[in-house]
């Protein structure tokens, strides 16, 4: 009988469910419970700076709400034992703070909670306190670093005499971050045993539900992934290490126009040249990628995975899209009316006033130059461009750029007849255009923006130049990326996204934009538009000539 063999100790995972399970969990808790004490200490300090500052401006606000010491400010002179010092030391000792020092417009300290600083000049910049403006933030003085609140000190009748400062130690505050570390640790101990029995408990009942079966055994349950994924109503397209497509489900195929043949295939091979293939190859990077295939507007995202290969995700977003046209048409139309209404309140007071200087006939000749400026902007487009939201957008752009103090104009040359296809396509365009050119012409001489609008056939030609200082022969490909801008972005959105659905507008609908020199300098926008014009109507209305009908069909 041959020996039996000696019992090996094998190292690695355990087989079964339960114990990977009850493994992974307890990994998993003890991770959350690491990286929540550390989200909770990185912000911890700057809650706590925040805290403080805060608490020093109210602190501040609070003195500078108190009349007596404004008029105790330019009454008196800054000796240790004035008034303005008592009370100034009798609310830094009331709060706790680390000194309230009372300053007037040279910045000359009248409170100090070192006396013998008082009469001499502060040693940090009090300019924007004493410019109107509440200022808070961490500073080094001259009794070393604290959280600052510096807020404009104003007498009965609102004039700014001078500045309230108020620090708080910032010793203070980096103790209570330390204080806070012992108790955070034993929460998060805490939360790792609590953790620890979850999972187990979990995996106990994994472990009942799955009949302790090994993982070599769920591999049978692959073959539902199939029905999964040609289920779910996004499309998913899951590549291999060499970029060929191995997997496409139902939505994909329908948001992509292909069937199952693009399997085993490239991006470039299966959808041809464009961004769509580039968003699916990984030549773009970024996530919610806008992209155009077809008639539709998709919304992209690419996740590599483990084995060299990529999943990409995509969404339909052709509705989305056509309301935010219909929102960027909206939305300058709101400016075109707020602007419309400081301009109505300006005249409104210059007619007034020449009606109180009973300047009679000026008035009314300004009153009629006013309605007559309107009536001929307004008839000038509207016998130019047939389309009434195009027509209406110009209008209010106009308004818009004579309120920047920039001038818009309709070249002599346009003539759009009202057979847009796609009119609030169209719009958006324009507007976007209109928008971006005002903005390269603000704050310049002679600033001007000049419109073109023809039809060549079924054909819209759109030319956009302005007087602004142009766009750099290596940045004409740049402002069609999106994302890409060279002006600072707002704090409520970000920039980089008007030029680029423009070109895709465009290419939709079969067309190009591109960009070049204007002629005197400034930027060239130009925008085609094939089939962007419907067939004249053969029949014309009642009561429209024969000539009529013809020039119609002709513009």
């Amino acid at each position: 009988m041959s020996p039996t063999p000696p019992h090996r100790l094998r190292l690695g995972l355990p087989r079964r469910v339960f114990s990977q399970v009850l493994l992974m969990q307890v990994t998993i808790a003890a991770g959350v419970a690491v990286l929540a004490a550390g989200l909770f200490l990185a912000p911890l300090s700057h809650q706590l700076d925040d805290q403080a500052m805060h608490r020093a401006l109210a602190i501040a606000q609070t003195t500078a709400q108190q009349p007596q010491i404004a008029a105790d400010l330019q009454s008196t002179a800054p000796r240790p034992d004035g008034p303005v010092q008592r009370e100034a030391e009798r609310i830094r000792l009331a709060t706790g703070a680390e000194y309230v020092v009372i300053m007037n417009l040279d910045g000359t300290r009248w409170s100090h909670t070192d006396p013998a600083r008082i009469g001499g000049h502060v040693s940090t910049d009090p300019s924007q306190a004493l410019g109107g403006k509440e200022v808070m933030g961490i500073d080094e003085g001259t009794l070393g670093r604290s959280a600052r609140g510096k807020v404009p000190l104003r007498d009965t009748e609102g004039r700014i005499v001078g500045a309230v400062s108020v620090g708080i130690a910032y010793d203070s505050v980096r103790a209570r971050l330390i204080s806070a570390i012992p108790g955070l640790l034993a929460l998060a101990g805490g939360a790792l045993a609590v953790g620890a029995l979850a999972a187990w408990i979990v995996s106990r009942r994994v472990q009942r539900q799955t009949r302790d079966l090994a993982f070599s055994d769920i591999s049978a349950l692959l073959a539902e992934r199939e029905a999964m994924l040609h289920g779910i109503r996004e499309g998913v397209v899951a590549l291999d290490r060499s970029g060929r497509v191995r997997l496409l489900n139902d939505e994909a195929q329908r948001l992509l126009g292909v069937g199952e043949e693009t399997v085993g295939r490239s991006p470039d091979d299966a959808l041809g040249e464009g961004r769509t293939a580039d968003v699916l190859a990984g030549r773009v990077t970024g996530t919610d990628l806008l992209t155009v295939r077809g008639p539709r507007v998709l919304v992209a995202n690419r996740m590599p995975t483990g084995d060299g290969g990529a999943v990409a995700t995509l969404r339909d977003r052709t509705e989305l899209e056509r309301l935010a046209r219909e929102l960027d048409s909206t939305r300058g139309l709101i400016d075109a009316l707020r602007a419309q209404d400081h301009e109505h309140a300006n005249r409104m007071h210059t007619l007034l006033g020449l009606l109180e200087l009973e300047m009679y006939d000026d008035a009314v000749e300004f009153v009629g130059e006013v309605v007559g400026d309107h009536r001929t902007t307004a008839e000038q487009v509207t016998e130019k461009i047939r389309d009434p939201l195009l027509a209406a957008l110009l209008v209010g752009k106009a308004t818009v750029a004579a309120e920047r103090g920039a001038a818009l104009w309709i070249c002599d040359r346009t003539r759009l007849p009202d057979r847009l296809v796609d009119p609030r396509g169209l719009v958006t365009i324009v507007g976007n255009l209109v928008d971006n050119a005002l903005d390269a012409v603000a704050g310049t001489l002679h600033a001007r923006v000049e419109v073109e609008l023809r039809a060549e056939g079924r054909t819209v030609v759109l030319t956009v130049c302005d007087t602004g200082p142009g766009i750099p022969v290596e940045h004409r490909e740049l402002v069609f990326t999106e994302g890409w801008s060279t002006k600072r972005p707002p704090a409520h959105g970000k920039r980089g996204i008007g030029l680029p659905l423009v070109r895709r507008l465009a290419e939709r609908q079969g067309g190009r934009a591109a960009v070049g020199d204007a002629d005197g300098g400034g930027a060239r926008f130009t925008v085609v538009l094939p089939e962007a014009l419907a067939e004249p109507d053969p029949c014309p209305a009642p009561g429209t000539s024969v000539a009529e009908a013809a020039e119609e069909g002709t513009r």
